[in-house]
C-alpha cells in the first residue's frame, strides 16, 4: 500500500516536471491548454510547455509584445490577447509560430501593425483587431493571408480602404467593419465595388457607416445610389482605374463561364452564381458656367471685328466722297477757264492738291 501511494506521487511529481505550467496559469496537458485569463499580468508568463497548442491571455495587464515573445511554444494555433493595453508590437513578436490559426488583439491600445509583424503567421484564418486604434492596413495583409476567413476591423480609426488589401483575400468569408469614422469620398468607390461583388458571393459584411461628407453623413456606403459619386466617375482616376480593374475580372469570370475550359472551374455548387453586371455610367452633365463664357467671349470677338469693318467702311466712303468732290470741281474750273495754258493748268491743279491732301489726311 505504502509502495503504491509513492510511486503514485512520483509519478506525478515526474509529470509536472516533464510538463511545466506558470503558477499564474492553469494548464490542461491532454488538451494543450494554458488559461492565464484575469491573472493581473503584465507580461507573457515564462516557463510554458513548448506543445501548448492553446494560450488564452485575455483580461489582464499587457502592454507590449517583445521579440519572439512566444518563442517557448512553437506549436500555438490559438492565441488570444484581448483586454489588455498593448501598445507596442515587435516586428517579431509573432516569429516562429508558424502554426498559429487565431490571433485576437481586440480591444487593446494599437495604433498601427507593422507589416513584418503578420508576416511571419502565414497560415491563419481568424485576425480580431477590433476595438484599437488603427488608422491604416499594412500591405502583408494581402500578402501573406490568402487563408483568412474572418477578418475583424470593427471600432477602430479607419477613414479608408483600399480594395487591394482585400481583393487578395479570397478565401475570405465575414468582415466586419462597422463603428470607423470613413470618409467616402472618390477613394472608396473601389471599396464600395468589391462589397458588392464580395456579398453576391455570399460573403458577409456588416456596415461601411459614412462620417464625411456631411452629405453621407451617417448612410451605409453600400445603400448609397451611384449617382451621389457622378463626379468621380468622370473625373477621378481613383474611380477609372477600379472600374476597369472590377470588370476586366468580372470579364475574365463570365468568360470562363461561357467557354469553360477542362481545367477551369464552373459556377454553381462551391463556387456559386456568375458576377454581377456593372451599372453603366451616366452621362456628365453639361456645365453651365463654362457654356455661358463661352458665349460671352465669343461675342466679344465678333463684336470688336464688327467694329473694324464699320470704321473701314466709314474710311472708304469719305474717301470716295472728297474725291468725287474734287473731280467735280476740276472739272467746273476747266470749263471757266476755256481751254488756257498748260502751265496755267498744272499750278491750278498743284494749287488745288494741297487742299485736297489736308483734308484727306
Amino acid at each position: 500500500m505504502t509502495g503504491g501511494v509513492v510511486f503514485a506521487l512520483s509519478t506525478l511529481l515526474l509529470v509536472q516536471a516533464v510538463s511545466p505550467c506558470p503558477k499564474e496559469c492553469s494548464c490542461d496537458n491532454h488538451a494543450k491548454v494554458v488559461d492565464c485569463r484575469g491573472r493581473g499580468l503584465y507580461d507573457i508568463p515564462h516557463k510554458l510547455h513548448p506543445d501548448t497548442q492553446e494560450l488564452y491571455l485575455q483580461d489582464n495587464r499587457i502592454r507590449g509584445l517583445g521579440s519572439m515573445a512566444f518563442r517557448e511554444t512553437p506549436q500555438l494555433r490559438v492565441l488570444d490577447l484581448a483586454n489588455n493595453t498593448i501598445t507596442m508590437l515587435s516586428p517579431s513578436a509573432l516569429l516562429g509560430l508558424r502554426s498559429l490559426r487565431s490571433l485576437s488583439l481586440a480591444n487593446n491600445s494599437i495604433r498601427e501593425v507593422d507589416r513584418r509583424f503578420l508576416g511571419s503567421i502565414r497560415n491563419l484564418t481568424q485576425l480580431d483587431l477590433s476595438y484599437n486604434s488603427i488608422g491604416g492596413l499594412p500591405g502583408a495583409l494581402s500578402d501573406s493571408f490568402h487563408q483568412l476567413t474572418h477578418l475583424s476591423l470593427h471600432y477602430n480609426r479607419l477613414t479608408k480602404m483600399d480594395r487591394i488589401h482585400l481583393e487578395a483575400l479570397g478565401s475570405l468569408e465575414v468582415l466586419t467593419l462597422r463603428g470607423n469614422p470613413w470618409k467616402c469620398d472618390c477613394q472608396m468607390i473601389g471599396l464600395k465595388l468589391w462589397l458588392e461583388t464580395f456579398t453576391f458571393k455570399g460573403g458577409v459584411v456588416d456596415e461601411v457607416v459614412c462620417a464625411q461628407p456631411h452629405a453621407m453623413r451617417e448612410r451605409d456606403l453600400q445603400q448609397v445610389p451611384y449617382e451621389l459619386f457622378h463626379t468621380c466617375m468622370t473625373t477621378s482616376y481613383s474611380y477609372l482605374f477600379a472600374n476597369i480593374h472590377h470588370l476586366d475580372s468580372q470579364h475574365r469570370l463570365l468568360r470562363g463561364h461561357l467557354h469553360p475550359s477542362p481545367e477551369a472551374p464552373s459556377y454553381g455548387g462551391e463556387f456559386g452564381p456568375p458576377p454581377e453586371c456593372e451599372a453603366k455610367q451616366k452621362p456628365r452633365p453639361v456645365n453651365l458656367r463654362h457654356a455661358i463664357a463661352t458665349v460671352v467671349i465669343t461675342g466679344v470677338v465678333c463684336g470688336i471685328v464688327c467694329l473694324m469693318m464699320l470704321a473701314a467702311a466709314v474710311y472708304g466712303c469719305a474717301y470716295a466722297a472728297i474725291m468725287a468732290k474734287y473731280q467735280r470741281e476740276l472739272k467746273k474750273r476747266e470749263k471757266e477757264g476755256g481751254g488756257g495754258g498748260t502751265e496755267r493748268e498744272n499750278a491750278d491743279r498743284e494749287g488745288e492738291k494741297e487742299p485736297l491732301e489736308n483734308a484727306i489726311a
